[in-house]
């Protein structure tokens, strides 16, 4: 029952009879009508007037008749200024709306045969998965979602950034100073307890580059510096990785951690095996609260060795060259993307090579027709590079390649915890959420007849799912920033606001049951309320292909917010139980049981639950 395609054609078949030319389907234009005028679909005539030799008020008028006598979808029409309004018919709209409230596939297309790797997340061992994380998770799980709803395969993947001079750093400073301590015997989530010597380490540098600062040599080298005329701090702040390059202890000992590790010293990678397994199993607590998994990890231990005969065989077909330094470069200036190293002088990878090494994998390991990488704006240029890149070498997976970039996100006050002064923990946002869901439930007089449990288990239900729709209900390019307080907001565009909607329809469908088609199609006399709601139904579909099409769920957000907001309207002004007839109550009750069915639907796209009671 596809309203735009019984439009088109019924606007093609009247051009052809009134005026005896052919018109493509892409000639036609409809649109919904804008709210100030009357109607419910919009036909532009403008294109019409060289085959009609006529004004476009003349054309709209002859286009109306002929579809209101012709298509008996076609209720009324109107024409402003040369547009032609199309009101559709009730009887459209209760045949749809019977059709939909019980399927509960509604929305969702079949199967095209194409497949879609969704890469997101991709954290780093040495420390929690952080806000900006959450972000990344969120959004990469929720277009998996989408991607699904729409028909495609979706394998869900990410690479762990598990080695390195940071990993080193972690590892140097709980061999050195963490005397025996492990998360079973300090009770530190995991993840959290390897972070906490990625933190000890940078209090160690920092101390060490302090007192450096004072000793004979670096009063020395700051005494050779002040002509450059800039501030003492400035000159240290700026100085710090040289410092730490050259003439710092633990810096040496860690770079040396990290050569070992290379060269696969025993004791390195037993160690380093050890404080990953710890981070993992951290990992996977915050995954499982976030409800997300993946279906494929790729490690950089293993993927920061790919890429080199890729280069290899790009110089041979000179898309690369070499410097007289020994480094590898592509020259992307004709693209406006400059040059770019491949591959550094000592032969060793950049991330550009790992990257490219990656992708060939990938395309090895699942043949996808799109790869959609999740990574902030901040890589927009890598992935600029990277994509061009792939695409010289003329690669066949290049032409659906990516990069979903997503803007900061940022929190309205300190007052959660940081641990850098800088960085929330995932962890510690979830379960600051949670906790004001509950102090907000507690406020409303919501949880007063429940016991703790029952509490907690609504506090985490709706606090997760406020978490989810405030992050995805912003579009993906825009910065952010997160409000707890307002993410739990039961009258605002949040997701609690949303839940609150599909639990007050489980509340009136429990007090009724049966097949209510055969009495709703008596009713009659649908209100604008009730038609709008059923159009908004009608939307899901073209909704989701729109958030498809963009690589953003906030379309999916903003639909639902909507669609709620119309629900709670509509139950304002009509009364359901009580209604004025049987036909009437069991119209609305199809008409709530529709709406509770996409709410739901677009819900879990996000991510989140519908709860039958909060």
């Amino acid at each position: 029952m596809d309203i735009l395609n019984i439009l088109t054609e019924g606007t093609a078949a009247a051009v052809r009879n009134l005026y005896g030319e052919e018109v493509a389907a892409d000639k036609i234009t409809l649109t919904p009508t804008r709210r100030e005028f009357e109607g419910d679909y919009t036909v532009v005539t403008f294109p019409f007037t060289k085959i009609a030799k006529k004004k476009p008020d003349a054309i709209a008028e002859e286009l109306g008749q002929y579809l209101l006598q012709n298509v008996e979808e076609v209720a009324a029409f109107n024409v402003i200024k040369g547009f032609l309004n199309l009101s559709i018919s009730a009887e459209f709209w209760k045949n749809f709306l019977a059709e939909t409230a019980d399927d509960k596939q509604y929305g969702q297309l079949p199967a095209n045969g194409q497949k879609v790797l969704v890469e997101y997340c991709s954290p780093n061992t040495n420390k929690p998965l952080h806000l900006g994380h959450i972000r990344n998770i969120l959004l990469g799980w929720s277009v998996s979602k989408i991607y699904e709803a729409v028909g495609y395969e979706v394998v869900k993947v990410q690479i762990v950034n598990d080695r390195g001079i940071a990993i080193c750093k972690s590892m140097l400073a709980w061999q050195k100073y963490g005397e025996g301590e492990t998360p079973a015997s300090t009770g530190i989530k995991p993840d959290h307890f390897v972070g906490k010597w990625y933190v000890a380490f940078e209090q160690k540098f920092k101390q060490e580059y302090a007192d450096w600062q004072q000793s004979e040599a670096g009063q020395k080298l700051l005494a050779e510096k002040k002509n450059e005329k800039q501030p003492e701090d400035a000159f240290w702040k700026k100085y710090k990785n040289t410092y730490f390059n050259e003439h710092s202890t633990l810096g040496n000992e860690a770079r040396d951690m990290l050569l070992k590790w290379e060269a696969k010293d025993e004791a390195v990678r037993n160690l380093w095996m050890l404080m990953n397994s710890w981070v993992y199993a951290g990992f996977e607590k915050t995954f499982e609260a976030l409800g997300v998994s993946f279906d494929k990890l790729y490690y950089e231990s293993d993927t920061y060795i790919l890429g080199k005969d890729i280069i290899e065989q790009g110089q041979k077909d000179g898309i690369f060259f070499q410097k007289d330094d020994g480094s590898v470069w592509i020259d992307l200036t004709d693209k406006k993307l400059d040059e770019k190293l491949v591959l550094r002088s000592d032969g060793t990878s950049v991330y550009m090579t790992q990257d490219l090494g990656t992708a060939q994998v990938r395309n090895a390991d699942f043949a996808p027709d799109k790869m959609i990488y999740v990574v902030g704006n901040e890589q927009d240029y890598h992935f600029k590079v990277l994509f061009e890149i792939l695409k010289e070498l003329k690669e066949p997976y290049a032409d659906g390649l990516h990069h979903l970039s997503y803007g900061m996100v940022n929190l309205p006050d300190g007052k959660m915890k940081s641990r850098e002064g800088t960085v929330v923990d995932a962890d510690d946002l979830i379960a600051e959420v949670v906790q004001e869901a509950h102090t907000q439930g507690m406020e409303r007089g919501e949880f007063q007849e429940l016991t703790p449990e029952a509490q907690n288990d609504i506090a985490e239900f709706v606090g997760k799912a406020a978490l989810k729709f405030f992050i995805l209900r912003v579009k993906a390019e825009k910065s952010m920033v997160f409000d707890p307080k307002e993410s739990v907001d039961m009258q605002g565009q949040t997701g609690p606001y949303v839940q609150n909607a599909y639990v007050r329809i489980q509340s009136v469908l429990r007090k009724n049951a049966g097949d209510l088609t055969a009495q709703a199609a008596d009713y009659t006399e649908m209100s604008a309320v009730e038609t709008s709601l059923i159009q908004q139904i009608y939307g899901y579909p073209a909704t989701l292909q729109t958030a498809a099409d963009n690589y953003d769920p906030a379309f999916i957000a903003d639909y639902c917010y909507n669609l709620a907001k119309s629900y709670h309207r509509f139950y304002t002004d009509h009364s359901i139980l009580k209604a004025e007839s049987e036909a009437a109550k069991a119209f609305r009750l199809q008409l709530s049981k529709a709406t509770a069915n996409v709410l739901e639907k677009g819900m879990l796209l996000l991510g989140i639950g519908m709860p039958e009671r909060m």
